[in-house]
């Protein structure tokens, strides 16, 4: 058991020493290295020295490119990879799908070494270590809950202001570029990408689509829909924006007035929910063999199996009667 724990200690700190080393390394060009990646032309001068910094850089780059390229190549053409990549598009992670799986697995290592080292169990440090395996995909999901939220609160007068640069004589994609410089984040920054799609040669309806995609939200795809009906049939945008903005300005109040009714039932849901599994990883950790007795084999092994399916059923039960949809 001793060497295990030494074992788990000396993971813990090369796992901290090389996410260290990750996250502080000098950061390189990034379109150097595209230009590098895809140019055909180099001047005369150049291309001994581009070829010898890039072997250079090759040969002096951290052990984390080597297993970022390594997963990167590993991942690539999966299903769940693209579906991470769409995650993390729409939460507004700068982060590859190989960068993220690699601080997911040093999370997951971190975890058990530390945990094991704390209840000098390994089992619960497994245990810890496969728990962690949800906390980053929490936080990507968090990140765009509150990016989905905060652009439908911006939306209705975002649509506002469309309506009038329209009403005033701008085509649609000049409403679109007045959206992305007076508009904070998260929409300014989303109709620029959009402006800047329609500027590489994609049309407007095909650039909206790319937007509701990043944004996973009901409200724009009513707007983006009145947008592609308008564009195939015709009639009075302005006018059509004018009623979808009035329209969702009122169900953002509703749904905020919702939100504050609902709101100790639902903190009431994850606290009944989260307490026991708080108390028993807390319990696991101070005294791992009074905690360990319920998992050994007999009859009672039932008792934390069927305590955690009530726990899953009654937390299920509260977010269903407190989700009311507008």
């Amino acid at each position: 058991m001793s060497f295990l724990l030494s074992a788990a200690a000396f993971v813990a700190v090369l796992t901290i020493a090389v996410g260290a080393a990750w996250a502080l390394q000098t950061p390189r060009s990034p379109i150097a290295d595209r230009l590098a990646r895809y140019g055909g032309r180099r001047t005369a001068g150049q291309g001994e020295d581009n070829e010898t910094e890039v072997e250079s850089r090759r040969r002096n780059a951290p052990l984390t490119d080597a297993v970022t390229r390594t997963v990167e190549r590993a991942v690539a053409n999966k299903g769940f990879a693209q579906q991470i990549a769409l995650d993390l598009a729409r939460a507004n992670l700068k982060l590859t799908v190989s960068e993220y799986l690699v601080i997911s697995g040093m999370l997951v290592v971190a975890t058990i070494a530390a945990t094991a080292l704390i209840s000098r169990s390994l089992l619960v440090g497994s245990i810890f270590g496969l728990a962690s395996l949800y906390l980053p995909r929490r936080f990507v999901k968090s990140r765009e809950r509150k990016r989905v939220t905060a652009f439908n609160t911006q939306l209705a007068d975002t649509i506002g202001i469309m309506a009038n640069s329209l009403r005033s004589g701008y085509s649609l994609l000049q409403a679109m570029e007045l959206v992305a410089r007076e508009t904070p984040p998260p929409m300014g920054e989303e109709f620029g990408r959009v402006v800047r799609e329609v500027g590489l040669g994609l049309t407007p309806e095909r650039a909206l689509e790319n937007l509701l995609r990043r944004i996973n939200s009901d409200d724009l795809d009513l707007m983006v829909t009145a947008i592609k009906v308008q564009h195939e049939v015709g009639g009075n945008l302005s006018r059509i924006l004018d009623t979808i903005g009035n329209t969702i300005r009122e169900r953002v109040r509703i749904k905020g007035e919702i939100k504050v009714l609902t709101a100790q039932q639902s903190l009431a849901g994850y606290i009944i929910a989260g307490l026991p599994l708080v108390l028993a990883g807390v319990l696991l950790l101070l005294n791992p063999s009074y905690m360990m007795k319920l998992f050994t084999p007999g009859w009672y092994i039932l008792m934390p199996i069927i305590g955690a399916i009530n726990m899953v059923v009654g937390f299920i039960i509260i977010r269903r009667i407190v989700a009311i949809e507008v």
